[in-house]
């Protein structure tokens, strides 16, 4: 008997992290960080916004359907509370492309060189605890543990040697797995 079943969706391997320049990508980048930070982990009972979302430049990972930007896989937002100083937050990846595995690392990776360019001397980030080993690999150091909305955070600084500065965070980085031919 053959299996009928519906095949799974597609997924396009090709992705393009950079700026949040259209309303639709604000838009899906608030969507992402409420579905994965009070939908999933129930970190927050209604909304994840804060006064930083004002002063903050979001950053978002788009899917690329035949070239074009299709949909919000992936969030961080950045802010400086003070020359020099930078930090990265509410970083989402959504739960349908979590298995990509470089979503994530994309994102801080733009995330930190942006900063970079925009005159960084330090980028910081309160990381969940879950989450330490990957900013470990990506040259990352743990300076302190906190509790943050009742979940274990680690605070961690990003080794700005790895991160170049990328003067161009609208254009972005464009990326994504090839298939072999």
């Amino acid at each position: 008997m053959m299996d009928l079943a519906a095949p799974p969706p597609y997924r396009s391997p090709d992705y393009i992290v950079r700026h949040a320049t259209q309303d639709w990508e604000r838009a899906g980048a608030a969507a992402l960080r409420h579905a994965v930070f009070c939908g999933e982990q129930g970190l927050f009972a209604h909304h994840d916004r804060d006064t930083i979302d004002a002063a903050a430049t979001p950053i978002v990972a788009l899917s690329m359907i035949a070239g074009q930007p299709d949909e919000v896989i992936g969030t961080v937002r950045i802010h400086s509370p003070e020359p020099g100083l930078w930090w990265g937050s509410r970083l989402a990846v959504a739960a349908t492309h979590r298995n990509v595995g470089t979503i994530g690392p994309a994102l801080i990776r733009v995330a930190v060189s942006t900063a970079h360019a925009m005159g960084c001397t330090r980028f910081l980030a309160h990381v969940q605890a879950r989450n330490e080993l990957l900013f470990r690999r990506m040259k990352w150091q743990r300076l302190n543990m906190i509790d943050l909305h009742g979940s274990a955070h680690v605070l961690m600084q990003a080794d700005l040697a790895h991160y170049p500065p990328m003067a161009d965070g609208i254009t972005g980085l464009r990326t994504g797995t090839r298939r072999a031919a």
